[in-house]
């Protein structure tokens, strides 16, 4: 018989700015990923014995982040040696893809206690570091259709119409709601403040949300992707959709997702493993999939991991109370809204990647507490997570408090 694998707590770091001099960035992932399981065990008053696991995703596993660098983070924490720790990478779904991989070791019962989560530090770690075959080896490139995320949100644009001004209302959106949670505090439960060793300075709050920018300042911003679209991945998308028209490059600095350094963690475990901590569940992982669209359109995935989690939960839209879709570019968050029926007031309520940041492995994770602590904040029951990446793929899992 399936156990329930209940949510206990989630932590995140806050998110700095991926670059020399972001808030983060004189500090390594796995020095992260350690604040927060220090913290997990702490204001839980979990033993470390009692873990059974610890999973993170983590996108470009090189350098820093190489090596397996959730076994690295055990060994420098309080765990003991029998955590063997397991590193994963579906892309940008990492994160949401390691909570659902310890959810099914605390469902079957190969763990009653696990740790999940990710961590990505692009400041340290560069995006692309890990110079995968994908992009460098030309038989993969003519084989496989892999297109730069940017690229696949344009092509998602100038297929369903999406205009540049609508993508700039949402990221203006997204920034404002950010910045409103930022001050009123509704990312104050899960946020582990992170000390910078440099500076000795606290960081503890998100760097990159911009709640006074304004359209004027959007508009002036230049299209980011158009070089790529015109050195042949143009006639490729011709070939591919015969129906599209002239391309739109409308994504740019202000309207794409931020390039940021973080950490998440969620406690999941048995209703067993409660007697080995002092807090009580959350919630519960409801149902959890992962799915994959058309490799050029890329970012969609998310949208149709989504309706499949609806059909298996036996769910419509109406009975979700409050949706994270991760803000993979803004036309592919419009299409999310504009082709499912979502209602617009109940998706990323506080603000999503657009404002605060996209730490690749990290991000899935760190969207479970984000619609956790606002379904709490609100007096919710159902919450959705989803989230694309590239190739096509995509994740989603909806939790029920309890």
């Amino acid at each position: 018989m399936m156990q329930t694998a209940y949510i206990y707590d989630a932590l995140r770091t806050p998110r700095g700015k991926g670059r020399d001099g972001g808030a983060l960035n004189a500090v390594t992932p796995v020095e992260l990923q350690k604040a927060l399981i220090a913290a997990a065990l702490q204001r839980n008053d979990i033993e470390g014995a009692a873990i059974g696991d610890l999973v993170l995703g983590c996108v470009t596993q090189v350098g820093e982040q190489g090596g397996n660098i959730a076994k690295v983070a055990a060994l420098l924490s309080d765990l003991p040696s029998s955590v063997s720790g397991i590193t994963l990478n579906r892309y940008c779904s990492s994160g949401l893809d390691a909570c659902n991989v310890a959810a099914m070791q605390v469902m079957t019962g190969v763990q009653e206690l696990v740790l999940a989560g990710g961590v990505e530090s692009m400041s340290r770690v560069p995006m692309l570091a890990d110079k995968a075959s994908f992009y460098t080896d030309p038989a993969i490139v003519r084989a496989a259709p892999f297109v730069p995320m940017g690229l696949a949100a344009d092509l998602v644009a100038s297929l369903d119409g999406v205009s540049r001004e609508e993508c700039d209302a949402y990221a203006l959106q997204s920034q404002q709601r950010a910045a409103t949670a930022q001050s009123g505090g509704h990312f104050a439960k899960s946020l582990i403040a992170i000390e910078n060793r440099e500076t000795g300075a606290s960081v503890s709050a998100d760097e990159s949300v911009r709640g006074d920018i304004t359209p004027e300042k959007l508009a002036g911003f230049d299209p980011l992707f158009v070089d790529f679209g015109k050195k042949g991945y143009e006639d490729a998308f011709k070939a591919a959709f015969p129906d599209l028209g002239e391309m739109r490059y409308v994504h740019h600095v202000g309207n794409s997702p931020g390039i940021v350094d973080g950490a998440s963690l969620v406690v999941i475990g048995s209703a067993a493993a409660g007697e080995h901590m002092s807090s009580k569940p959350r919630a519960r992982i409801h149902t959890m999939v992962n799915a994959c669209a058309n490799e050029m359109l890329a970012l969609t995935g998310g949208i149709d991991a989504a309706d499949v989690a609806l059909r298996k939960a036996g769910m419509t839209h109406g009975d979700v109370d409050l949706v994270e879709f991760n803000e993979a570019f803004a036309a592919v968050s419009i299409k999310f809204v504009r082709d499912t029926g979502w209602d617009a007031d109940r998706v990323n309520v506080n603000g999503g990647a657009i404002a605060l940041g996209h730490a690749m492995g990290a991000t899935g994770a760190s969207l479970i507490g984000t619609v956790l602590d606002e379904l709490e904040r609100r007096d919710l029951t159902i919450g959705l997570v989803a989230i694309s990446g590239a190739a096509g793929i995509g994740a989603a899992t909806i939790i029920e408090r309890v």
